[in-house]
């Protein structure tokens, strides 16, 4: 009976024991790792905080908005200083390509990796000085002005023109009364771009040599624009200088329903206007060359006769 009164005691006391085993696995055994523990010292920090102070709320939309508004500003700077910049259009001078009202976007990128003008290309350009004396700065509306403030139009006092380039440095240009614009030799057909009816030139004009680093413009609308035919007794003769030009009007963006693309026309493409500027350095040379032949031959001439 003793013996089996210790054993019944000792079969009791095993499963105390491996009771207690496996509870000392639980809590502090070698199988909990470092992960979990850290786990667990976040639970139990998210529930300090839970009991404690309260989390940190994000910051308001009011609040945000300051912020928002400086970037949209920087960056509308940006674009409008490096990239493209809206223009409306306030006369009739360039109908039908333009009308009054437009908006057109002027890339003002190329200019910055040395891009020039070129013929047919419609351009945008500050006031050479005199062109626009006298003409009054029309008030801007409600529109204008807010992209004035943010700067994506320019200011109603800025004086800039719209014209298409006709010519550049080292082009001879020239018209006669009633006639055809005549460039380098080759008389251009302006009917795909002119205003209808409109005649290519109600008054002569040259022959007109563009000086290098110029440009003479002329509107689409030929008896309703101001352009360089006007200008002549001005400085530069009238063309404009590259450096006045701010740049390349590409596409009409405003009303929706003119949205179009401004191409420059098939007619500036004929390689006869750069064969034509090409000729004249090269008659040059062969007038330089030729001089000395004439003279010797003169020469041998006039011996010829004092023999006899």
């Amino acid at each position: 009976m003793g013996d089996l009164a210790v054993g019944a005691r000792s079969g009791h006391d095993e499963p105390e024991k491996k009771a207690d085993e496996a509870i000392g696995d639980d809590v502090t055994g070698d199988d909990v790792t470092d992960d979990e523990r850290a786990h667990d010292d976040g639970d139990g920090e998210a529930a300090a905080g839970r009991s404690g102070a309260s989390p940190k709320k994000p910051r308001s939309f009011w609040k945000e908005l300051p912020l928002l508004i400086g970037i949209a500003l920087v960056l509308a700077l940006l674009i409008k200083t490096f990239l493209v910049q809206a223009f409306s259009i306030p006369s009739e001078s360039m109908m039908n390509t333009l009308q009054r009202g437009d908006r057109v976007l002027v890339d003002k990128l190329t200019p910055w990796f040395g891009s020039e003008p070129e013929r047919g290309e419609v351009v945008v350009f500050h006031d050479p000085g005199g062109w626009l004396e006298g003409q009054k700065t029309p008030d801007p509306n409600v529109v204008q002005k807010f992209l004035s403030f943010i700067g994506l139009m320019p200011s109603a006092e800025e004086k800039d023109l719209i014209k298409r380039v006709i010519a550049v440095g080292g082009d001879t240009v020239s018209c006669k009364e009633g006639g055809k614009v005549v460039l380098n030799g080759v008389a251009l057909d302006e009917s795909a771009y002119l205003y209808p009816g409109s005649v290519p030139c109600q008054d002569s004009f040259g022959p007109i040599k563009v000086p290098e680093g110029r440009i003479w413009v002329m509107g689409d609308n030929r008896q309703n624009s101001l352009d360089s035919r006007f200008h002549q007794q001005l400085p530069g003769g009238g063309t404009v200088a590259n450096d006045l030009v701010v740049g390349r009007a590409v596409v009409i963006a405003w009303p929706v329903t003119r949205w179009a693309t401004l191409p420059v026309p098939d007619i500036f493409d004929q390689p006869a206007l750069n064969k034509a500027v090409a000729a004249a350095p090269l008659g040059a040379v062969g007038l330089a060359g030729a001089l000395p032949l004439v003279l010797w031959r003169r020469k041998k001439r006039t011996a010829g006769h004092t023999a006899e």
